[in-house]
């Protein structure tokens, strides 16, 4: 892998990856973006360009003088917030997608990495053990520019062979970096809220189970997809499963360190977005083309949850 660019680098996931990227790389073979300044997990240890993703021409010329390699494009609107201006979500999502794809067809990036979602799929698909090939007809403009990705991804490389590669993330666990406004944000609030030793309010109901992962295994699963050989992708798009959680299984892991954290369900418009969403992922092709396996349970997910968190707020 040559000289890398993430987008979105800091957002919650891409915050992370470029840390994972310096210590597997160097500092001087990533470069990091945003339209926010630098983000301090990784100030003064990255360069870093002030990017709009889609000002298509800056991003070019960046690409260009960097001498880019590989993209790794974060950026993007997540659901909750997207619902909230969806129009916003679809401006930032896809033409920021087409910028990128347009710079490596015209100036012969290597790879395109960027996530898809579990958004991608609708209440019509399969909620348990969803496989990569069912019916995608989701019911938010997020999940809506996710499908549309998808297609884009798979268009380029049939048409223009641009390397792009995609895996449908689930809800996203950090105790680094805050969330981004997803609906699963909730997961990462309840473990901060124990911490502080505040009562929580989850707008999710107790009983609806959702896919999740820890982030040292969504930054392995994007790195290895990333790396895997050309000729071991059977497809451009990988579901990837790790974690099948009710909001209640996770209260019931983090009591066992807070027994008396306390929690109250009042669901609210994203409850029917997680309504619309799978319980749990099939990821067999993943696992057969390029090695995936997650690392972490719910019980090692939340101890080590609890103790970063408790360095990082002094507790």
């Amino acid at each position: 892998m040559g000289k890398i660019l993430v987008t979105g680098a800091c957002g919650q996931i891409g915050s992370e990856l470029v840390i994972k990227l310096i210590e597997l790389h160097g500092s001087d073979q990533v470069v990091a973006s945003d339209i926010k300044r630098p983000c301090e997990i990784f100030k003064n240890r990255v360069t870093f360009h002030y990017l709009d993703v889609l000002d298509s021409a800056e991003l070019k010329k960046m690409v260009a003088e960097e001498e880019i390699d590989t993209i790794f494009h974060m950026a993007a609107i997540l659901s909750a917030v997207g619902e909230k201006n969806p129009q916003w979500a679809y401006q930032v999502n896809m033409q920021g997608l087409i910028n990128v794809l347009e710079t490596a067809r015209l100036l012969g990036v290597n790879k395109v990495i960027t996530p898809s979602s579990i958004a991608a799929f609708g209440p019509d698909a399969p909620k348990d053990g969803t496989p990569d090939d069912t019916p995608l007809n989701p019911t938010t403009m997020y999940g809506v520019t996710k499908v549309a990705g998808e297609k884009l991804l798979q268009y380029y490389f049939l048409k223009y062979g641009v390397d792009g590669r995609s895996l449908r993330y689930p809800g996203i666990i950090s105790s680094e970096t805050a969330p981004g406004g997803g609906t699963t944000d909730y997961a990462v609030d309840l473990y901060v809220h124990a911490v502080l030793q505040k009562p929580y309010v989850c707008y999710i109901d107790k009983d609806t189970p959702l896919p999740f992962m820890y982030m040292p295994d969504a930054i392995k699963a994007i790195l290895q997809l990333a790396e895997a050989p050309a000729e071991a992708l059977s497809r451009r798009v990988y579901n990837v499963n790790a974690l099948s959680l009710t909001p209640a299984q996770i209260v019931a892991a983090i009591r066992k360190f807070y027994p008396n954290f306390s929690v109250e369900y009042q669901p609210d418009y994203r409850q029917q977005i997680a309504e619309s969403w799978p319980h749990s992922l099939n990821d067999d092709f993943a696992r057969r083309d390029w090695g995936w396996q997650p690392d972490f349970d719910l019980d090692r997910m939340s101890q080590d949850m609890l103790e970063k968190l408790k360095i990082r707020y002094g507790k």
